[in-house]
């Protein structure tokens, strides 16, 4: 019986690029036979994004595409939790709705997976030979920051906390409990799936195409404020 990954995409004014991301995500073909489940979740979306899904919908019908819509603005991590829950396939991967990360590389986080040696799979910017577009100083400064003060209470050594592509067993991260609305969901995410006893988190290195913020690039340095106070919650204060 074939296994189905569920692709969950928050999405926020993306009008402009939301039917280039869909259509990278259906030309790829994922290995062991593995069919997709498409979830988008329209964060209440002040632009035509969602009436392009809908186009989109319409004119691809055979596309297993799902979309949910807020009806109020809660931000990103609210709308990852809404897909989470929707989620009915075996895998869930996280895939931003912009073209930042390349969905042909889903088939690398899925390897370590199918082979049986992996619950989880980080996509890390920071590892491995693939392309990546050279950006802000700070901006890797950070995250790379972040990481490392995430490792330091995790116990768990990766590279990239704040990467997108997280990959899942839909049974693991539809049982974790999430609270953070906006941009803390990675630093909540990475302590609680740490505490799962015997969980086997693995790494792979993806390409990375940055946006500016020019190009609608939404993350700022009051975003990575948040990860360092959502780090210390949920790894002290709140376990």
């Amino acid at each position: 019986m074939s296994k189905t990954l569920s692709i969950v995409i928050p999405v926020y004014n993306e009008q402009d690029t939301i039917h280039l991301i869909l259509n990278l995500v259906k030309e790829v073909d994922l290995i062991g036979d593995i069919e997709k489940e498409i979830i988008i979740v329209d964060d209440y979306s002040n632009d035509n994004t969602k009436a392009s899904i809908l186009k989109y919908q319409t004119e691809n019908s055979n596309f297993p595409l799902k979309l949910y819509a807020h009806e109020k603005n809660k931000g990103k991590g609210a709308a990852l939790h809404t897909g989470i829950k929707e989620a009915t396939g075996d895998f869930l991967v996280i895939q931003d709705a912009d073209l930042e990360y390349d969905p042909s590389e889903y088939n690398l986080l899925l390897k370590p997976m199918l082979n049986g040696a992996a619950d989880v799979v980080y996509g890390s910017r920071f590892i491995g030979g693939k392309p990546h577009r050279v950006l802000f100083f700070f901006h890797t400064i950070g995250n790379k920051f972040l990481t490392l003060l995430s490792n330091v209470f995790t116990g768990i050594n990766i590279t990239d906390m704040e990467t997108c592509y997280k990959l899942f067993k839909t049974e693991i991260i539809q049982s974790v409990k999430l609270k953070e609305q906006r941009f803390g969901f990675e630093p909540e995410v990475t302590a609680k799936i740490s505490r799962i006893k015997n969980i086997r988190i693995y790494e792979v290195g993806i390409s990375y195409y940055g946006r500016t913020y020019e190009d609608g690039k939404k993350i700022g340095w009051k975003d990575g404020v948040r990860a360092i106070y959502c780090i210390l919650k949920y790894n002290i204060f709140s376990k």
